[in-house]
């Protein structure tokens, strides 16, 4: 199990990390998972479930950007986890006491800023552990585990739905139990990785950071303005008739995929590069988007999950990977608060647009316009590549001459 201070052939940093991210998914994956159903039941649109997720995600995002400049400028990750997943677990046994959907905001709201002061320190702190060859690999990993908390929180929502249906309180107060173990696991074994506090450094200029990140947040930009929560998924899954209960199950299918594909996906992209896995998961999302919209049915749907999590596994570990490229080690901290705010704020159009198209036109045309963002996505990111070869022959014929 540990050999040379690692665990399982991680650093521990690694992996303690990813044991708090499985303690703190699988506390909001619970309740993730029954929310939509919750949110229907005490009479919410479909629009307003969509914003609840953009407003809350896009507002928090701005926290992501500050906690990740401010680590960098102190030096320290930790503080920022702790307060960050601490909220988390605060806001949780709340759930228990909503009874409409503006208090579901609020907490939400307040949630996603815990998310907001802890994503970038977080990432920064996986980066900064590892030699660059195993960035792939730590972030895979810690991809698995956010997943297999996916895995978990979901099957215990449908456990306790099936044994006590409607009961949503029961799920909010249990979820808490895990998302304090997270916190707990960061307070005893995770250690900073930063270097010192750096009395006098320079003031932060956008111009420090290289063309080609700005390049990859534009399509990052423009494959989340498709990309909503996956709310809607779960709701138009289950307006196929399935018994409510099932739902977490089936959302639970998805990340079970992405459980077992993230690490030799992880690995693969240290070897081939983070491009081309991300472009093969833009085309995988635009088929699994494309085919929602196009068909009702749970078999059909039970399938496009299964794709859905290949898709997970090959875009979001390589993005976060990406972003540790192009990034200087000094400044991953501020990069990766770049990277999660374009994330969050992109979600507010993204859900306004999704929930508008699924109310005021049909339940298919928001999964038909993610099919299309993705595709230009795709294309876009090809681009990017091509430009990055030819600017990199170029310094090559340079270098010779």
């Amino acid at each position: 199990m540990m050999k040379d201070g690692k665990i399982f052939g991680l650093e521990r940093n690694v992996f303690f990390t990813g044991l708090t991210s499985f303690f703190t998914d699988t506390s909001t994956k619970m309740v993730y998972s029954v929310m939509p159903l919750f949110l229907l039941s005490i009479g919410a649109s479909k629009t307003s479930i969509a914003m609840i997720e953009g407003i809350a995600e896009s507002t928090a995002s701005l926290f992501k950007a500050f906690s990740g400049y401010w680590s960098d400028k102190i030096g320290k990750n930790k503080p920022f986890m702790i307060i960050g997943y601490g909220v988390t677990a605060l806001v949780t046994p709340f759930y228990a006491l909503v009874t409409g959907s503006l208090q579901v905001l609020i907490l939400r709201f307040i949630e996603r800023i815990g998310k907001g002061l802890r994503a970038a320190p977080r990432d920064s702190l996986v980066s900064g552990s590892v030699p660059k060859n195993q960035v792939g690999l730590s972030f895979g990993f810690h991809k698995a585990m956010d997943n297999s908390g996916a895995i978990f929180g979901p099957f215990a929502a449908f456990l306790l739905l099936y044994l006590f249906p409607i009961n949503y309180q029961y799920i909010f107060i249990l979820a808490t139990i895990p998302a304090l173990l997270g916190v707990a696991t960061i307070v005893l074994f995770i250690k900073e990785a930063k270097g010192e506090k750096k009395e006098e450094r320079p003031a932060f200029h956008l111009r420090q950071l290289p063309k080609k990140f700005y390049f990859f947040l534009a399509i990052v930009f423009v494959f989340t303005l498709g990309n909503s929560a996956d709310a809607l998924l779960l709701v138009k899954t289950a307006e196929t008739g399935i018994n409510k209960s099932y739902v977490p199950f089936v959302y639970m299918i998805f990340n079970m995929v992405s459980v077992f594909l993230a690490v030799p996906i992880g690995k693969l992209s240290d070897k081939v590069g983070r491009e081309i896995l991300i472009i093969l998961g833009f085309l995988v999302y635009a088929i699994v988007y494309f085919l929602f919209g196009r068909y009702n049915s749970i078999n059909v749907f039970f399938f496009l999950f299964l794709l859905y999590g290949l898709y997970s596994a090959l875009v979001d570990g390589s993005q976060k990977s990406m972003v540790a490229d192009l990034v200087s080690k000094d400044l991953r901290g501020t990069g990766y608060g770049i990277y999660h705010s374009v994330l969050g704020i992109t979600l507010l159009p993204a859900s306004l647009i999704a929930g508008l198209l699924y109310d005021k036109v049909n339940a298919n045309a928001p999964f038909y316009f993610g099919s299309v963002m993705a595709l230009i996505a795709a294309l876009l990111m090809i681009i990017l590549v091509v430009i990055d070869r030819r600017g990199k022959k170029c310094s090559s014929q340079a270098s010779r001459g």
